[in-house]
């Protein structure tokens, strides 16, 4: 018990009994009895709200990793919704784009050959010469 012999418990006995004599030895030792046991109650409790302490710290932690998941799956998910919609723009603007070109070449073509009827002619005449 507390690292000591029973030589020594007998010898601070022996001291106690002396100084204290026989009359308040026993209401001191009650006294000291009461005050070990209060003192291992607050140092149990201490230990308990420690441990209360520690487990709401780690729950904290924890609940803070799942959002920090949350928020970065979520960014993630507007980034790819981003990305599609921004693919989805780029494709319609390559087909609208493709679809004025072929306008404006079948219009040059057009003001070609409204400028330079000759070369309607030619070309009529080497259509015919490849089909026969």
């Amino acid at each position: 018990m507390f690292g000591m012999s029973f030589s020594e418990i007998l010898v601070i006995a022996v001291i106690a009994v002396l100084v204290l004599g026989p009359d308040k030895l026993p209401s001191a030792m009650v006294q000291i009895a009461k005050f070990l046991k209060m003192f291992k109650k607050g140092i149990n409790d201490a230990k308990s709200t420690f441990d209360q302490e520690m487990k709401i710290a780690e729950l904290k932690e924890d609940a803070q990793k799942y959002k920090e998941s949350i928020t970065q799956s979520a960014q993630s998910v507007r980034k790819k919704l981003t990305f599609e919609e921004l693919d989805e723009i780029k494709k319609s603007a390559s087909d609208v784009t493709e679809s004025i070109q072929n306008v404006v070449s079948d219009t040059k073509k057009t003001v070609e050959n409204i400028q330079n009827p000759t070369n309607l002619v030619k070309d009529a005449i080497l259509n015919d010469k490849k089909e026969a």
